[in-house]
C-alpha cells in the first residue's frame, strides 16, 4: 500500500479508474495491491466463520468482506475498506457502506500494508470507535487481538483459537488455515 501526497477526499476515491482501489486517512490516500490467494483465503475463511456464528445465534450484526467502504468519521477524509468488517448498528449501514465505526474490525496483513495496519489504522480504528480490532499477520503466523473497550491487547499463533471480545463464546480455530 503507497501512499500518494496532497489531501484527498472521498470524491478522489470514487474518481479512481475501474478496478483500482485505495483508503483515505485523514486526507491521505493509500493505494492498495490485489490481495494474495492466502490472503483471500483467510478473509474467506474469517468471513464464513463469524456469518454462520451470527446466523446460527440469531444476532443482529452483519458481517461484510472488502471490498465494502467504511467512512469512519462525520467527514469525507474518511474511507477504509477493512478486510472484515461487523457492524451492530443498522443505522450506520445504507447503499454505501457504513457510515461510521464498525464494531469488529480485522485486517489481513500484506506485504504492502504492515505500516498501515499496525500503527495508523490501529491509531485510527481506536479513536473512531471500533470496538475490537484484529489483526491477521500470515508472513508471522500471528493474530493481535485489541479490545478498545478493555485497553487491552493480546497475541495469538495460528496453532490457537482465538475468543472475540464483542462475541464472548466465539472462538476461532486458526489451526486449519
Amino acid at each position: 500500500m503507497l501512499a500518494k501526497a496532497n489531501s484527498y477526499t472521498v470524491d478522489a476515491i470514487y474518481d479512481l479508474p475501474e478496478g483500482q482501489r485505495a483508503e483515505l486517512i485523514d486526507g491521505q490516500m493509500y493505494m492498495m495491491a490485489p490481495p494474495g490467494t492466502r490472503h483471500q483465503r483467510i478473509v474467506s475463511m474469517l468471513h464464513a466463520a463469524i456469518y454462520n456464528y451470527i446466523k446460527s445465534h440469531g444476532g443482529s450484526c452483519e458481517v461484510f468482506p472488502a471490498p465494502f467502504a467504511v467512512f469512519l468519521n462525520a467527514d469525507n477524509k474518511n474511507y477504509v475498506e477493512p478486510d472484515i468488517s461487523v457492524i451492530c448498528d443498522k443505522d450506520k449501514i445504507d447503499e454505501k457502506g457504513c457510515n461510521g465505526a464498525p464494531d469488529w474490525v480485522i485486517e489481513v496483513v500484506s506485504p504492502g500494508s504492515r505500516r498501515i495496519d499496525y500503527f495508523i489504522k490501529l491509531f485510527k480504528y481506536r479513536t473512531a470507535g471500533v470496538r475490537e480490532y484484529w489483526i491477521v499477520d500470515p508472513e508471522k503466523e500471528r493474530i493481535t487481538v485489541y479490545n478498545f473497550e478493555e485497553e487491552d491487547g493480546a497475541d495469538y499463533d495460528f496453532d490457537d483459537k482465538v475468543r472475540s471480545c464483542i462475541y464472548a463464546d466465539l472462538e476461532i480455530d486458526f489451526a486449519g488455515i
